[in-house]
């Protein structure tokens, strides 16, 4: 499984409040096929296999556009294991268990 940490940026919205176009971004991630998603304060995870999740990233970063947006800046960072299934649930599981 793919995990994308994705971050977008509309520029030139006349505002320095980015959260309406974060709720929108979340609208359009909830009508994407065969991903899971997390928002965090910074940032989304997008958990999925690799064609769904590039899918859904596309989707996001046009989001903006269609809110106004003239320009957008979007940050992606992706983990795409292949030896074996991975989750960022799992992930941090891992790092719990070897705090214990």
């Amino acid at each position: 499984m793919t995990i994308a940490e994705v971050t977008v940026i509309p520029i030139g919205t006349g505002t320095t409040s980015l959260s309406p176009y974060v709720a929108e971004l979340q609208r359009v991630l909830e009508k994407q096929e065969g991903i899971q998603y997390t928002l965090t304060s910074m940032s989304t995870i997008i958990e999925g296999p690799l064609d769904s999740v590039f899918a859904a990233i596309r989707a996001i970063h046009e989001s903006p556009f269609q809110s106004g947006a003239q320009r957008v800046s979007t940050s992606i960072k992706i983990d795409d294991r292949r030896d074996k299934e991975s989750s960022s649930e799992q992930k941090l599981r891992s790092v719990q268990e070897k705090l214990q």
